[in-house]
């Protein structure tokens, strides 16, 4: 029986894609990129790969200390990545934009006695500054993030922890919900945990296979309750 629920927050519970937008767009704006969906458009191809190195074991921060000098190196701009990384992290520091009906979910869930776990990647100031400006984060009883502990999703030691840390707690009685295959799906898959597949745009799945797949938070609720 599922007593404990782990959480990824970025596009999970947090809207990370619309404070991403305004964060990168206002970035580039400031630096003098001539046409911004364009440039907006490179640095997505720029940030996925950048994403798909850490998720391998590469060390997070000079990577992302790159991402928007390298980015607009391509439209023949110089600048400094670290002092544009440094303005991005704190736009995204208040970017509290919370998924509609997320909080509901949470409450619900919460009412019903099960125990919630935020487990996400990402610098840990601004995880816990976003979690307090939201307002979720009196549902949750532990944070686990990646910079504090020293492991990443997909990484199994990051899914260990969590669960070492509570001696009534295994995989029997814990799921993953998160929204990346590549890191919660697949983190979860190879510690043995079941899983749930949060797949609002309904994309179709890969050969990394989720234990379950919701398509909205009511699947979520229907799941577990």
């Amino acid at each position: 029986m599922i007593r404990n629920i782990i959480f990824d927050l970025d596009d999970t519970l947090l809207d990370f894609q619309r404070g991403e937008y305004e964060g990168v767009r206002s970035i580039l704006k400031n630096a003098g990129a001539p046409d911004i969906e364009e440039a907006f458009k490179i640095y997505g191809r720029v940030n996925a790969a950048v994403w798909q190195q850490i998720e391998s074991g590469v060390a997070a921060q000079p990577l992302l200390n790159r991402r928007f000098s390298d980015t607009l190196n391509q439209l023949n701009i110089k600048s400094d990545g670290q002092q544009l990384e440094q303005s991005y992290r704190e736009h995204l520091n208040h970017n509290f934009h919370v998924i509609p009906g997320a909080t509901n979910l949470l409450k619900q869930l919460k009412s019903n006695g099960f125990r919630l776990i935020v487990g996400t990647n990402g610098v840990a100031k601004t995880q816990h500054e976003r979690l307090v400006g939201s307002g979720i984060n009196s549902y949750f009883d532990e944070i686990f993030i990646s910079e504090e502990i020293g492991y990443r999703k997909p990484e199994p030691q990051f899914f260990e922890t969590i669960l070492d840390n509570n001696p009534d707690r295994n995989i029997s009685n814990t799921v993953m919900i998160g929204d990346r295959l590549s890191a919660d799906i697949v983190g979860a898959n190879a510690v043995g945990m079941k899983s749930i597949w949060y797949n609002p745009h309904q994309n179709q799945t890969t050969s990394t296979a989720p234990t379950y797949i919701a398509n909205d938070y009511q699947d979520i609720l229907d799941l577990i309750l």
